[in-house]
């Protein structure tokens, strides 16, 4: 299995790719999870879809705001205590604000989106830090958006700009940490099919006066693959950049997006 024996965290755990994510390492072996995020609830859900597999996996409930430093190190200090050690961190927390523009974005609306998505997620890998350090191992994997990779024309800058951001600190970390046996990798995600984006085909399908499934046709044919992936084919992505398939692999960007782009 890919994390077999694995003690893996995750942010950002929530009906889109984090709950997959989190799902998928249990799948993939892993001794323990830890969830976080803001809503205990969320948390709950996790825990009990986890249990429902079957497979052991212990599950560590933290509510953690990532822009919180406190907060931050404790679920790291509860982490190595319940378990020991942390081999895997996957950040997937994100705020993505407003769709703007560049030229015509409320700029006051910024430092919110970049207190989570770049700060929050720079929090949450300095409290980690240590016990990798301890440990001389461990695997860091920051999920991105193909919005920093490619401008969309819907705008996103905003958000776009703070993962632009964070990919390069990703490359700062893992050039920084790789001596002490910690890799740092970026994946930048593209049309994931899973609960965020069909709420935002229906409202978009209500927009524009046509239906879901026109709109999934007309993005599908974009993609090579001819389909929108769906967010566990995605959270199997990142969880191979945390395994030690790729023990050897830092500072690398992988685009999961079934072809739609190819910078």
């Amino acid at each position: 299995m890919l994390l077999q024996n694995k003690i893996v965290v995750i942010s950002g755990i929530g009906p889109g790719l984090g709950i997959k994510l989190a799902i998928e390492a249990a799948r993939e072996g892993a001794r323990g999870v830890v969830v976080a995020a803001r809503s205990d609830d969320k948390l709950v859900d996790a825990e009990r879809r986890i249990a429902e597999l079957g497979t052991g996996c212990e599950v560590l409930r933290c509510a953690t705001d990532i822009t919180d430093r406190a907060q931050c190190d404790r679920l790291a200090a509860e982490a190595t205590e319940r378990f020991g050690r942390i081999d895997a961190l996957v950040n997937s927390a994100y705020f993505h604000g407003d769709m703007d523009h560049a030229s015509s974005a409320n700029l006051d609306s910024w430092p919110a989106v970049l207190d989570t998505n770049l700060l929050g997620t720079l929090k949450l890998v300095q409290a980690v830090i240590p016990q990798m350090k301890r440990q001389r191992a461990g695997a860091i994997v920051n999920i991105n958006t193909m919005a920093a990779r490619v401008v969309p024309p819907l705008g996103e800058a905003g958000y776009a700009a703070s993962k632009g951001a964070l990919a390069v600190a990703s490359k700062f970390l893992a050039k920084e940490l790789g001596p002490d046996g910690i890799r740092v990798n970026s994946v930048h995600m593209g049309w994931m099919w899973g609960a965020p984006v069909e709420g935002y085909m229906r409202w978009q399908a209500e927009q524009s006066g046509t239906t879901v499934d026109a709109l999934v046709e007309q993005i599908a044919s974009q993609i090579p693959l001819r389909r929108i992936p769906p967010d566990e084919e995605c959270a199997r992505a990142a969880l191979f950049m945390v395994s030690d398939y790729a023990s050897v692999v830092t500072g690398a960007t992988l685009d999961v997006n079934g072809g739609h782009y190819m910078p």
